[in-house]
């Protein structure tokens, strides 16, 4: 159980967190979920620190510990799961550098403060049959199946994260070199290259599909509603959900789906590993890494099944 501490006379711990997620924005350039989620977590440990009568500016490491120790046990609610702690207290983490760096504190509590290992978790990946048959669930010739075919190809082909897809204006799209312009986390840009098949979908979707979703509204975002405004993450999500349940994949798909296949399948195809980050847009190499086990793992039963003296 946490010991009371009296509480100082420093800023309000409200104050302190906007003025770290003001850090985060505008230095660090983080997106607005990441923000979101920094926040909440913040203001849980700030209730928590409110019902032990502790101040974020003098709390010690051992009541964090407890805090931590809370989440795991629940105490009435639900525990929290391993990656809702291990993501809590890597909040904490650098919640506190920022506070040692703006002087407000000289110590960090979190420094000796251990987090449950987070299991692998491999993300789900289709077949090629399968993305083929999702790919082909679009059918007809009505505005919104060729923008469903647009877009589902158009994601499986450059990897893009869902924010990205329905973010894409038509200034971002140059179909005559094959490339788009993708704004990942962080408002971070990237160039990715476009496929045939894309291209091709992108072009029936242009000339016959978006002008009768948009009406001739001056829409500047690339992939629209049936009412001509900006596609939502929610429409989105509802586009791949009905096509993956068409061809019988309702369990396996989500709009992140298409991204991990789209990495598998490069490296499965050869593609180097620094290449499939550039066009990832990962930050760090090491997260492209989690693809190369699940490719090498492809790659091993197309060997066993295909080498005459795999199995002698």
């Amino acid at each position: 159980m946490a010991t009371v501490a009296p509480k100082s006379d420093a800023r309000p711990f409200e104050h302190l967190v906007l003025d770290f997620l003001g850090y985060l924005e505008f230095e660090r350039g983080l997106s607005r979920n990441t923000l979101e989620a920094y926040r909440t977590d913040l203001l849980q440990f700030g209730r928590w620190l409110d019902e032990h009568s502790l101040s974020a500016d003098t709390v010690t490491g051992g009541q964090v510990s407890d805090f931590v120790a809370a989440l795991a046990a629940g105490n009435g609610k639900p525990p929290a799961s391993p990656a809702t702690i291990h993501r809590k207290t890597a909040c904490l983490r650098s919640f506190y550098r920022h506070l040692r760096r703006e002087g407000v504190r000289d110590s960090d509590p979190t420094a000796a403060i251990t987090s449950p290992r987070r299991g692998r978790k491999l993300p789900r990946v289709l077949s090629r049959d399968e993305i083929n048959k999702l790919l082909a669930a679009p059918r007809g010739t009505e505005p919104a199946s060729l923008r469903d075919r647009a877009l589902l190809e158009l994601m499986y082909a450059c990897g893009l994260r869902a924010s990205e897809a329905i973010g894409l204006e038509m200034s971002d799209i140059d179909m005559d070199d094959h490339v788009l312009r993708a704004r990942g986390k962080g408002s971070k840009e990237r160039v990715v290259p476009v496929g045939r098949a894309a291209i091709d979908a992108l072009r029936i979707y242009l000339e016959r599909g978006r002008p009768q979703l948009v009406r001739g509204a001056g829409e500047a975002y690339l992939f629209v509603n049936f009412r001509g405004g900006p596609l939502t993450r929610q429409g989105l999500y509802k586009i791949v959900r009905r096509h993956a349940a068409a061809v019988g994949l309702a369990d396996r798909m989500s709009p992140h789906t298409l991204r991990h296949t789209f990495a598998t399948h490069l490296l499965a195809g050869g593609c180097d590993l620094r290449s499939v980050q550039e066009m990832l847009g990962h930050a760090d190499v090491a997260t492209t890494q989690l693809y190369t086990h699940l490719s090498s793992d492809r790659l091993k039963d197309v060997y066993f099944k295909a080498h005459p003296r795999a199995r002698v």
